[in-house]
Protein backbone atom coordinates (compact mmCIF):
# COMPACT_ATOMS: atom_id res chain seq x y z
CA UNK A 1 0.00 0.00 0.00
CA UNK A 2 1.31 3.34 -1.37
CA UNK A 3 2.15 5.94 1.51
CA UNK A 4 -0.99 8.16 -0.10
CA UNK A 5 -3.10 4.94 0.33
CA UNK A 6 -2.16 4.21 3.77
CA UNK A 7 -2.57 7.79 4.81
CA UNK A 8 -6.17 8.21 3.27
CA UNK A 9 -7.31 4.64 4.48
CA UNK A 10 -6.21 5.88 8.39
CA UNK A 11 -8.00 9.38 7.86
CA UNK A 12 -11.20 7.60 7.16
CA UNK A 13 -11.25 5.13 10.25
CA UNK A 14 -10.25 8.09 12.17
CA UNK A 15 -13.37 10.21 10.94
CA UNK A 16 -15.54 6.95 10.75
CA UNK A 17 -14.30 6.79 14.52
CA UNK A 18 -15.32 9.69 15.52
CA UNK A 19 -19.03 9.30 13.71
CA UNK A 20 -19.72 6.39 15.82
CA UNK A 21 -19.20 7.89 19.07
CA UNK A 22 -22.11 7.87 21.15
CA UNK A 23 -23.80 11.67 21.28
CA UNK A 24 -24.00 11.56 24.79
CA UNK A 25 -20.57 11.30 24.82
CA UNK A 26 -19.86 14.43 25.78
CA UNK A 27 -23.39 15.37 27.78
CA UNK A 28 -22.67 14.96 31.78
CA UNK A 29 -23.19 12.14 33.63
CA UNK A 30 -25.62 12.09 36.52
CA UNK A 31 -26.51 9.76 39.74
CA UNK A 32 -29.10 7.23 39.95
CA UNK A 33 -32.21 8.79 41.76
CA UNK A 34 -34.10 7.31 44.24
CA UNK A 35 -37.22 5.31 43.38
CA UNK A 36 -39.87 7.16 44.42
CA UNK A 37 -42.96 5.43 45.26
CA UNK A 38 -46.95 6.14 45.38
CA UNK A 39 -48.56 5.99 48.68
CA UNK A 40 -51.71 3.99 49.56
CA UNK A 41 -54.09 6.77 48.89
CA UNK A 42 -52.75 6.98 45.33
CA UNK A 43 -55.20 4.61 43.58
CA UNK A 44 -57.63 6.95 41.98
CA UNK A 45 -54.83 9.68 41.93
CA UNK A 46 -55.28 11.48 38.71
CA UNK A 47 -52.54 11.54 35.91
CA UNK A 48 -50.19 14.72 36.11
CA UNK A 49 -48.70 15.46 33.17
CA UNK A 50 -45.53 17.79 32.63
CA UNK A 51 -43.51 19.24 30.22
CA UNK A 52 -39.96 20.67 30.30
CA UNK A 53 -37.36 20.80 27.65
CA UNK A 54 -33.86 19.02 27.08
CA UNK A 55 -30.71 20.68 25.90
CA UNK A 56 -26.87 20.35 26.70
CA UNK A 57 -26.73 23.68 28.16
CA UNK A 58 -29.63 23.39 31.14
CA UNK A 59 -29.74 19.41 30.84
CA UNK A 60 -28.24 19.74 34.67
CA UNK A 61 -31.26 22.51 35.57
CA UNK A 62 -33.70 19.75 33.84
CA UNK A 63 -32.84 16.89 35.82
CA UNK A 64 -32.60 18.46 39.40
CA UNK A 65 -35.85 19.98 38.51
CA UNK A 66 -37.55 16.23 37.78
CA UNK A 67 -35.68 15.12 41.05
CA UNK A 68 -37.42 18.10 43.10
CA UNK A 69 -40.85 17.66 42.09
CA UNK A 70 -40.35 13.52 42.35
CA UNK A 71 -38.85 14.42 45.84
CA UNK A 72 -41.73 16.47 47.50
CA UNK A 73 -45.21 14.48 45.09
CA UNK A 74 -47.75 12.47 47.41
CA UNK A 75 -47.85 10.31 44.27
CA UNK A 76 -44.64 10.44 42.13
CA UNK A 77 -45.96 7.44 40.28
CA UNK A 78 -48.70 8.98 38.64
CA UNK A 79 -46.55 11.89 37.03
CA UNK A 80 -45.76 11.68 33.56
CA UNK A 81 -42.90 13.59 32.29
CA UNK A 82 -43.00 15.03 28.54
CA UNK A 83 -39.32 16.08 27.43
CA UNK A 84 -39.41 18.39 24.13
CA UNK A 85 -35.24 18.35 22.62
CA UNK A 86 -34.12 18.55 19.34
CA UNK A 87 -32.35 15.12 19.20
CA UNK A 88 -34.48 13.12 21.43
CA UNK A 89 -31.92 10.05 20.78
CA UNK A 90 -29.28 11.77 22.33
CA UNK A 91 -31.00 13.10 25.92
CA UNK A 92 -33.35 10.08 26.08
CA UNK A 93 -30.54 7.82 27.49
CA UNK A 94 -29.60 10.28 30.28
CA UNK A 95 -32.63 10.40 31.97
CA UNK A 96 -33.38 6.81 31.69
CA UNK A 97 -30.22 6.26 33.66
CA UNK A 98 -31.16 9.24 35.70
CA UNK A 99 -34.60 7.74 36.68
CA UNK A 100 -35.14 4.10 36.03
CA UNK A 101 -38.62 4.57 37.19
CA UNK A 102 -39.66 7.49 35.46
CA UNK A 103 -42.77 7.84 33.39
CA UNK A 104 -41.57 9.61 30.23
CA UNK A 105 -41.23 10.26 26.75
CA UNK A 106 -38.33 12.65 24.79
CA UNK A 107 -40.79 14.61 21.81
CA UNK A 108 -38.55 15.74 18.83
CA UNK A 109 -39.43 19.47 18.59
CA UNK A 110 -38.21 20.42 14.81
CA UNK A 111 -36.28 23.87 15.38
CA UNK A 112 -36.94 24.55 11.60
CA UNK A 113 -40.76 25.26 13.13
CA UNK A 114 -39.38 28.62 14.35
CA UNK A 115 -36.49 29.61 11.72
CA UNK A 116 -36.92 32.73 10.57
CA UNK A 117 -39.48 33.91 13.29
CA UNK A 118 -36.91 34.24 15.86
CA UNK A 119 -35.13 37.32 16.06
CA UNK A 120 -32.16 38.86 18.41
CA UNK A 121 -33.38 39.27 22.02
CA UNK A 122 -31.42 41.17 25.49
CA UNK A 123 -29.70 37.49 26.29
CA UNK A 124 -28.60 35.08 24.00
CA UNK A 125 -30.09 32.21 25.43
CA UNK A 126 -33.26 33.53 24.85
CA UNK A 127 -32.79 33.34 21.01
CA UNK A 128 -32.35 29.68 21.00
CA UNK A 129 -34.97 27.76 18.88
CA UNK A 130 -36.26 25.75 22.11
CA UNK A 131 -36.97 28.28 24.08
CA UNK A 132 -40.01 28.60 21.59
CA UNK A 133 -40.51 25.20 22.33
CA UNK A 134 -43.52 25.76 25.09
CA UNK A 135 -45.58 27.36 21.75
CA UNK A 136 -45.52 24.43 20.40
CA UNK A 137 -46.69 21.95 22.97
CA UNK A 138 -50.12 21.23 21.77
CA UNK A 139 -49.11 20.26 18.38
CA UNK A 140 -45.95 17.79 20.01
CA UNK A 141 -47.59 16.01 22.73
CA UNK A 142 -50.28 13.45 21.60
CA UNK A 143 -54.04 14.13 21.84
CA UNK A 144 -54.51 12.52 24.48
CA UNK A 145 -52.56 14.37 26.96
CA UNK A 146 -55.63 17.35 27.49
CA UNK A 147 -53.63 19.40 30.00
CA UNK A 148 -49.99 19.90 31.18
CA UNK A 149 -47.90 21.78 33.18
CA UNK A 150 -44.82 23.47 31.68
CA UNK A 151 -41.91 23.95 33.55
CA UNK A 152 -38.64 25.75 32.78
CA UNK A 153 -35.44 24.06 33.33
CA UNK A 154 -33.86 26.85 35.92
CA UNK A 155 -36.14 25.64 38.65
CA UNK A 156 -37.14 23.49 41.87
CA UNK A 157 -40.53 22.55 43.23
CA UNK A 158 -40.90 22.59 47.05
CA UNK A 159 -44.11 21.61 47.46
CA UNK A 160 -46.71 18.50 45.97
CA UNK A 161 -47.02 19.22 42.46
CA UNK A 162 -50.45 18.53 42.54
CA UNK A 163 -51.97 21.26 44.08
CA UNK A 164 -50.88 23.37 41.10
CA UNK A 165 -52.20 20.77 39.07
CA UNK A 166 -54.93 21.13 40.59
CA UNK A 167 -55.45 24.55 39.51
CA UNK A 168 -59.14 25.76 38.57
CA UNK A 169 -59.02 26.89 34.52
CA UNK A 170 -62.79 27.85 34.70
CA UNK A 171 -64.88 27.70 31.46
CA UNK A 172 -63.08 29.51 29.19
CA UNK A 173 -59.25 29.99 30.53
CA UNK A 174 -56.92 28.44 28.14
CA UNK A 175 -53.66 28.86 30.72
CA UNK A 176 -52.89 29.95 34.59
CA UNK A 177 -49.53 31.43 35.26
CA UNK A 178 -48.34 33.53 37.96
CA UNK A 179 -49.16 37.27 37.08
CA UNK A 180 -47.45 40.35 38.51
CA UNK A 181 -50.19 43.13 37.73
CA UNK A 182 -47.51 45.94 39.81
CA UNK A 183 -44.87 45.25 37.10
CA UNK A 184 -44.77 48.42 34.24
CA UNK A 185 -46.86 45.87 31.38
CA UNK A 186 -45.77 49.37 29.09
CA UNK A 187 -41.45 48.64 29.27
CA UNK A 188 -42.32 45.10 27.93
CA UNK A 189 -42.35 46.43 24.22
CA UNK A 190 -40.73 49.19 22.72
CA UNK A 191 -41.89 52.53 21.68
CA UNK A 192 -42.45 51.45 18.12
CA UNK A 193 -45.32 49.04 19.17
CA UNK A 194 -46.88 51.64 21.37
CA UNK A 195 -46.40 54.76 18.84
CA UNK A 196 -48.25 52.50 15.93
CA UNK A 197 -51.76 53.33 15.53
CA UNK A 198 -53.31 49.81 15.32
CA UNK A 199 -51.28 47.37 17.18
CA UNK A 200 -51.45 48.50 20.52
CA UNK A 201 -55.18 47.83 20.21
CA UNK A 202 -54.85 44.10 20.35
CA UNK A 203 -54.99 44.70 24.14
CA UNK A 204 -57.95 45.92 24.33
CA UNK A 205 -61.51 44.45 25.27
CA UNK A 206 -59.75 41.53 27.43
CA UNK A 207 -61.38 40.60 30.77
CA UNK A 208 -58.68 41.94 32.84
CA UNK A 209 -56.26 44.97 32.00
CA UNK A 210 -52.96 43.36 30.70
CA UNK A 211 -50.24 42.24 33.27
CA UNK A 212 -47.21 40.90 32.95
CA UNK A 213 -47.23 36.83 33.36
CA UNK A 214 -44.37 34.46 34.07
CA UNK A 215 -43.79 31.84 31.32
CA UNK A 216 -41.86 29.73 32.75
CA UNK A 217 -44.44 27.92 35.18
CA UNK A 218 -48.04 27.39 32.86
CA UNK A 219 -50.66 25.19 33.63
CA UNK A 220 -52.03 24.93 29.99
CA UNK A 221 -55.62 23.67 28.73
CA UNK A 222 -54.36 22.06 25.81
CA UNK A 223 -57.98 21.11 24.34
CA UNK A 224 -58.68 25.14 24.42
CA UNK A 225 -55.47 26.35 23.16
CA UNK A 226 -56.22 23.41 20.01
CA UNK A 227 -59.39 24.86 19.71
CA UNK A 228 -58.80 28.49 19.85
CA UNK A 229 -55.10 28.15 17.07
CA UNK A 230 -53.06 29.37 19.68
CA UNK A 231 -50.29 28.06 18.29
CA UNK A 232 -50.81 30.20 15.17
CA UNK A 233 -52.11 33.53 16.91
CA UNK A 234 -47.99 33.05 18.70
CA UNK A 235 -46.98 32.63 15.28
CA UNK A 236 -48.44 35.60 13.82
CA UNK A 237 -46.85 38.18 16.37
CA UNK A 238 -43.11 36.41 16.07
CA UNK A 239 -44.17 37.12 12.33
CA UNK A 240 -44.48 41.04 12.83
CA UNK A 241 -41.64 41.13 14.84
CA UNK A 242 -39.72 39.80 12.41
CA UNK A 243 -40.91 41.39 9.18
CA UNK A 244 -42.64 44.89 9.98
CA UNK A 245 -41.81 46.64 13.20
CA UNK A 246 -39.21 45.29 16.13
CA UNK A 247 -41.56 45.22 18.64
CA UNK A 248 -40.25 43.33 21.61
CA UNK A 249 -36.77 42.88 23.09
CA UNK A 250 -37.20 39.58 24.91
CA UNK A 251 -37.31 36.03 23.05
CA UNK A 252 -40.74 33.82 23.26
CA UNK A 253 -42.32 36.12 26.48
CA UNK A 254 -43.87 39.27 24.76
CA UNK A 255 -46.38 37.35 21.88
CA UNK A 256 -47.38 34.99 24.90
CA UNK A 257 -48.44 38.35 26.66
CA UNK A 258 -49.97 39.98 23.45
CA UNK A 259 -51.89 36.86 22.87
CA UNK A 260 -53.22 36.09 26.88
CA UNK A 261 -52.24 39.07 29.11
CA UNK A 262 -55.76 40.01 30.93
CA UNK A 263 -57.12 36.59 29.86
CA UNK A 264 -54.63 34.35 32.37
CA UNK A 265 -55.70 32.65 35.19
CA UNK A 266 -53.45 33.75 38.32
CA UNK A 267 -51.31 31.21 39.80
CA UNK A 268 -50.33 31.71 43.83
CA UNK A 269 -46.77 33.39 44.42
CA UNK A 270 -45.95 30.99 46.24
CA UNK A 271 -45.59 28.85 42.78
CA UNK A 272 -42.73 31.00 41.22
CA UNK A 273 -40.34 32.77 43.47
CA UNK A 274 -38.94 34.06 40.58
CA UNK A 275 -35.81 36.32 39.81
CA UNK A 276 -33.36 34.51 41.55
CA UNK A 277 -31.08 34.45 38.73
CA UNK A 278 -30.95 38.25 38.63
CA UNK A 279 -32.22 40.28 35.51
CA UNK A 280 -30.82 39.34 32.08
CA UNK A 281 -27.76 41.20 31.50
CA UNK A 282 -25.86 41.42 34.94
CA UNK A 283 -27.08 38.04 36.33
CA UNK A 284 -26.53 39.18 40.15
CA UNK A 285 -27.91 37.35 43.82
CA UNK A 286 -31.21 38.17 44.94
CA UNK A 287 -33.03 37.50 48.02
CA UNK A 288 -36.64 35.69 48.15
CA UNK A 289 -39.80 37.47 47.80
CA UNK A 290 -41.56 37.66 50.81
CA UNK A 291 -44.66 35.09 51.61
CA UNK A 292 -44.76 31.30 51.36
CA UNK A 293 -42.78 29.43 48.83
CA UNK A 294 -43.46 26.26 46.69
CA UNK A 295 -41.23 26.85 43.82
CA UNK A 296 -37.80 28.37 43.49
CA UNK A 297 -37.17 29.63 39.83
CA UNK A 298 -34.02 30.96 38.57
CA UNK A 299 -34.79 33.20 35.91
CA UNK A 300 -32.21 35.80 34.92
CA UNK A 301 -29.35 35.25 33.29
CA UNK A 302 -27.51 33.58 36.67
CA UNK A 303 -28.25 29.72 37.10
CA UNK A 304 -27.32 27.96 40.14
CA UNK A 305 -25.04 25.44 38.32
CA UNK A 306 -22.74 27.46 36.92
CA UNK A 307 -22.55 30.14 39.95
CA UNK A 308 -22.03 26.76 42.42
CA UNK A 309 -19.05 25.52 39.89
CA UNK A 310 -17.24 28.70 39.86
CA UNK A 311 -16.96 28.84 43.49
CA UNK A 312 -18.98 31.95 43.03
CA UNK A 313 -22.70 31.19 44.20
CA UNK A 314 -25.44 33.32 45.61
CA UNK A 315 -26.49 32.42 48.94
CA UNK A 316 -30.03 30.77 47.15
CA UNK A 317 -28.03 28.61 45.57
CA UNK A 318 -27.64 26.23 48.06
CA UNK A 319 -30.94 25.88 48.19
CA UNK A 320 -30.63 24.01 44.18
CA UNK A 321 -28.09 22.17 45.18
CA UNK A 322 -29.35 19.38 47.14
CA UNK A 323 -31.17 18.33 43.74
CA UNK A 324 -27.91 18.20 42.01
CA UNK A 325 -27.36 14.93 40.64
CA UNK A 326 -24.07 15.04 38.33
CA UNK A 327 -22.00 12.49 38.78
CA UNK A 328 -17.92 14.27 39.08
CA UNK A 329 -15.29 12.46 38.65
CA UNK A 330 -14.20 12.40 42.13
CA UNK A 331 -17.63 10.56 43.44
CA UNK A 332 -17.13 7.62 44.44
CA UNK A 333 -19.54 6.04 42.07
CA UNK A 334 -18.49 7.46 39.18
CA UNK A 335 -17.16 4.49 37.76
CA UNK A 336 -19.96 1.87 39.00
Amino acid sequence: MSHFAFLAAALFLLAASRWTLPTSAELPRFREAPAFRNGPGCVSAPTIHIAMTLDAAYLRGSVAGVLSVLRHSSCPESIAFHFLATRPRRFRPVVAAAFPYLTFEVHRFNPDVVHGRISSSVRRALDQPLNYARIYLADILPRSVRRVIYFDSDLVVVDDVARLWATDLAPYQVLAAPEYCHANFTTYFTDRFWSDPVLPLVLTGRRRPPCYFNTGVMVVDLDRWRAGGYTRKLEFWMEVQKRKARIYELGSLPPFLLVFAGEVKGVDHRWNQHGLGGDNKEGLCRNLHSGPVSLLHWSGKGKPWLRLDAARPCPLDDLWAPYDLLLRDDDPFSDV
